[in-house]
């Protein structure tokens, strides 16, 4: 599915009502010969999206649920089997998905939901040999990629690069925040690689709504009425920093994609549908100020507790006390 050329799919989606999204997907997906170009039945499908936090499900930091669902209900109508995964920031990706509204398309679709904890890994690249991915992501047969587009307050914009670091597992994220994060550019290259090494079968996205200012969360909702589909991850990205008119240089994960070859240039890249300047904005809010990847061992220490906290003592007791009210 990767061509020479890369193709990047662009469209204007002004809602999130099902039946409108679907027939946006479509059309979206229509320069390929829609989604069936993808997916064969019985195909295992990992759905990515963005579930970053569960403490902000009115501010636009997740992927919208509306589109998870209709793209999952497309696979499923092709026979394959989608199952959604992620590592949070902080809780179980389930605990994520339901503050988020993703409950109905849960239990509508018998959705199974994997949390990246990381008992089995695979090797990334000789440079970065020991960062190691979730096995599940490796072994799907089909990785759709489902990012939000954001604002982001150490990388610039956060989008389908940077979404598939969720599958690093868990506490790993937050070591090669230390490990490389005293290197800008070598955390994004190690972005790069991530994606390069997982090679999203499908990246469809979720510019409908976007997070700008200080991003990834504590910025506020933007409407973008945008969505994006490609199967070159790092050309999708290039063409939505365009239409937020961001320099690319400006964001880490574009300039480490230049640096190793990978669809740098805006004329390399192809687009059937709508071109990046008919959906260009003015305005897109960045980050006040940039502050650095290194977390720093007492905010190591802070979000283990915090996620260690929220699995094991806060989820129960939420769970134990909606049996006891039932």
């Amino acid at each position: 599915m990767k061509n020479s050329q890369p193709i990047v799919n662009l469209s204007q989606a002004k809602s999130y009502e099902r039946s409108l999204l679907s027939t946006a997907i479509e059309n979206l997906l229509q320069p390929w010969g829609g989604l069936t170009t993808f997916i064969k039945p019985g195909d295992r499908v990992l759905l990515k999206p963005n579930l970053l936090t569960g403490s902000r499900p009115d501010k636009e930091c997740t992927t919208r649920a509306e589109l998870v669902y209709t793209v999952a209900q497309m696979v499923m109508d092709l026979g394959g089997k989608p199952f959604l995964g992620d590592s949070p920031a902080f809780g179980s990706a389930k605990g994520v998905a339901i503050a988020n509204g993703y409950q109905p398309l849960i239990s509508e679709l018998n959705l199974p939901i994997v949390d990246f904890h990381g008992q089995r890994y695979q090797t990334v690249s000789k440079e970065f040999n020991h960062l190691l991915l979730c096995k599940e992501a490796i072994e799907a047969d089909v990785v759709i990629n489902l990012p939000k587009v954001k604002s982001h307050s150490q990388l610039t914009l956060t989008l389908g690069v940077k979404n598939l670091f969720g599958c690093v597992p868990g506490k790993m994220k937050a070591w090669w925040h230390m490990e490389a994060g005293k290197d800008l550019n070598r955390f994004a290259q190690m972005l790069v690689e991530t994606a390069r090494t997982i090679n999203p079968d499908l990246t469809i996205i979720d510019g409908i709504i976007g997070h700008e200012g200080n991003g990834p969360s504590g910025g506020e909702p933007r409407q973008l009425c945008v969505l994006g589909a490609a199967t070159n991850v790092f050309a999708l990205d290039r063409a939505i920093v365009d239409i937020l008119q961001v320099t690319p240089q400006s964001v880490p994960t574009i300039a480490a994609q230049a640096r190793l070859g990978l669809c740098a240039d805006i004329n390399e890249i192809h687009f059937p549908l709508l071109h990046p300047t008919a959906l260009q904005v003015d305005d897109w809010k960045l980050p006040d100020a940039l502050v650095p990847i290194d977390f720093g061992m007492p905010r190591i220490i802070q979000s283990t507790f915090k996620h260690l906290y929220i699995r094991w003592i806060q989820e129960p007791m939420r769970a134990y006390t909606n049996a006891v009210g039932k």
